[in-house]
């Protein structure tokens, strides 16, 4: 069970993971032990999971983002399989789902440019037996930035 500290808690990891424990506990108006120690829970307990680092793709030379939509020529286990199997090889694809609906998969990849883009989709995923068909959106703008979860105390 999620309280009302243990929320504020997981808020502030999200928007900075490399609180300190005297930090958080500033925040929470616990002492720094009370903090850590939560903090241990809720990572005992799976609620969270990591901690990473945000990074500016455009440091990166990372220019377009886009979001690709990928219908299967054959639903079945083996196409499934093969296709994540590819997937997880793309270092350019940074997120996948399954979908309901017309496309079956949906790509969030960074690229660094448009020929990259093009690569990808023509030179990767195309070929694949899988895929049916590739549709892809580029990313014009982002105005809210990714976020963490919304925690609520329960």
């Amino acid at each position: 069970m999620i309280d009302s500290q243990d929320a504020r808690l997981l808020t502030a990891v999200q928007r900075r993971a490399d609180m300190t424990a005297q930090d958080l506990g500033q925040l929470l108006h616990l002492s720094p032990s009370q903090t850590a120690r939560r903090r241990a829970r809720l990572e005992e307990a799976g609620v969270i999971t990591g901690y990473g680092a945000r990074l500016d793709p455009g440091k990166l030379g990372l220019a377009v983002q886009a979001f690709v939509q990928v219908q299967m020529a054959a639903h079945n286990a083996d196409n499934a399989a093969g296709f994540v199997r590819l997937v997880n090889t793309l270092p350019e694809v940074v997120g996948c789902w399954t979908l309901t609906g017309e496309a079956d998969y949906l790509l969030r990849v960074w690229v660094a440019d448009l020929p990259a883009l093009n690569a990808l989709i023509h030179h990767r995923l195309l070929p694949h037996p899988a895929v049916a068909r590739v549709q892809s959106q580029i990313v014009m703008d982002q105005p809210k930035a990714d976020a963490g979860l919304p925690v609520v105390a329960g």
